[in-house]
């Protein structure tokens, strides 16, 4: 990693741990920086502030007091989830703290070229794709996957060699906090209208997505869904070199489906049926992954070797089992009605029983209601399970059932299949009404499946 000095006897505030504030703290404390952590969480229930504590770092737990910033820091580092309207960070804006999140220390650390992807769906299985891409026919370093993702962007870049490239997942969230942050090549795979809670307007998210690109230069490459016309216009707005990728046209400077194939310029990279990942929503992602893949110099025989052996990621359409004839999918990490949306393109609603319901954001679901046409069954839960209940109504289903959870849902879904169908939990929702996170909630489907062998 580059030894900055910029951080040296600096006060730094960290806010919220996590592993992003855990390695955020690490790290500016490895930079000599005068560092204290704040966190909600109470010490005694806090292993990561008990280990920075160790390390001689600075830890105030339990609460969030606003005397806090009478100590005169010159940086606020933040956790991406806690909002800009939480009184200690918009004391921070009041005061002039620049706020940043851990994405923007990892960027000024690394050594390596930066591959940064962000969009509404779509991050995690293009960022895996792409990693897995880069890591064939390589002679020198490897590509490690960062970011939103589950692994600290910071930490990796801390690990990270000159002959490495960074692949880096990243949200809205930390794309605010960034100020110098610039990729080699960025992909946006795309933008709907999604955590208006946290950004109040989708003007302010679609900023932040944008921001990916603010500090990228004629050298660098930005990757665009061309079937968004939204994105054709704002591709007229960065000075990177825009190469787009589209399902609904040729486009000779970039990737597209045509005829069932998946092109690079006039390359025919492969069928899109031999994609090892189900759904129209993964041709997109696939088609975006190329265009990186190319970019990077890897070939066409090595990208069609990767992509067909491809199977997904853990909590995206991810196949678990097959009894009895019924194969089960996890799609926990839909967490809003688009996810969904895509995912049920991959299936045949006559022989598909989708289980869905989360936390009540306040949206409704009527965009879901030509996806839910002929599905075989439907069971909800949570604290949507009555708005999808009505949604699933008027898309003609005819048997709709509520039960309490994902482990419930389980066996009653069973019971409502026969051989050669399958039962895809796809939630449509985040799941903090029950589970601590999609992966948990992905984790107890995947468990109450096991147990029908039983």
């Amino acid at each position: 990693m580059k030894q900055i000095k910029q951080y040296e006897n600096e006060k730094v505030l960290v806010l919220g741990l996590a592993k992003s504030g855990f390695s955020a703290a690490k790290l500016l404390n490895d930079l000599a920086a005068l560092v204290t952590v704040n966190d909600g969480k109470p010490f005694e229930e806090n292993p990561e502030a008990q280990g920075l504590l160790e390390q001689g770092v600075r830890v105030i737990t339990g609460h969030h007091p606003i005397e806090l910033l009478d100590e005169d820091f010159s940086l606020m580092v933040k956790n991406p989830g806690i909002p800009y309207d939480n009184p200690l960070v918009a004391k921070a804006e009041e005061l002039q703290i620049p706020i940043l999140t851990e994405v923007e220390l990892a960027y000024q650390i690394a050594e390596c070229p930066i591959i940064g992807i962000t969009g509404t769906n779509g991050k995690t299985t293009t960022t895996t794709m792409i990693g897995l891409l880069l890591n064939q026919e390589r002679s020198a370093g490897k590509a490690l996957l960062a970011g939103n993702i589950g692994f600290p962007a910071s930490e990796v870049a801390m690990q990270a060699s000159a002959e490495d490239d960074i692949v880096m997942e990243l949200s809205s969230f930390q794309l605010m906090g960034v100020e110098e942050f610039k990729p080699q090549i960025a992909v946006i795979t795309n933008i709907y209208e999604a955590h208006l809670d946290y950004h109040k307007t989708r003007e302010n998210y679609v900023a932040a997505k944008w921001a990916i690109q603010a500090n990228m230069t004629a050298e660098d490459f930005l990757v665009l869904n061309w079937n968004s016309e939204e994105l054709q216009t704002m591709s007229k707005q960065t000075k990177a070199q825009v190469v787009p990728f589209s399902t609904k046209e040729k486009l000779l400077n970039g990737a597209y489906l045509l005829d069932g194939d998946l092109y690079y310029q006039a390359e025919n990279i492969m069928p899109a049926a031999e994609l090892g990942v189900p759904g129209a929503h993964n041709v997109e992602n696939a088609l975006a992954a190329i265009v990186v893949a190319k970019l990077k110099g890897v070939s066409n025989e090595s990208i069609r070797s990767a992509l067909s052996n491809f199977h997904g990621v853990p909590h995206r359409t991810q196949y678990v089992d097959t009894i009895n004839g019924r194969k089960f999918y996890n799609d926990s990490k839909a967490t809003n009605a688009l996810a969904t949306e895509m995912a049920l393109s991959g299936f045949d609603n006559e022989n598909l029983i989708l289980l869905a319901g989360g936390l009540d954001r306040g949206n409704d679901f009527d965009e879901l209601i030509p996806a839910f046409e002929g599905i075989k069954a439907i069971l909800l839960f949570g604290e949507t399970k009555e708005k999808l209940a009505d949604t699933a109504k008027r898309a003609g289903i005819q048997t709709i059932i509520k039960t309490a959870n994902v482990e419930t849902a389980v066996p009653l879904a069973y019971e409502q299949s026969e051989a050669g169908d399958s039962i895809l939990l796809s939630p449509a929702n985040a799941s903090w009404d029950q589970y601590p996170s999609f992966e948990i909630r992905g984790d107890k489907f995947m468990h109450a499946v096991k147990q029908l062998e039983k």
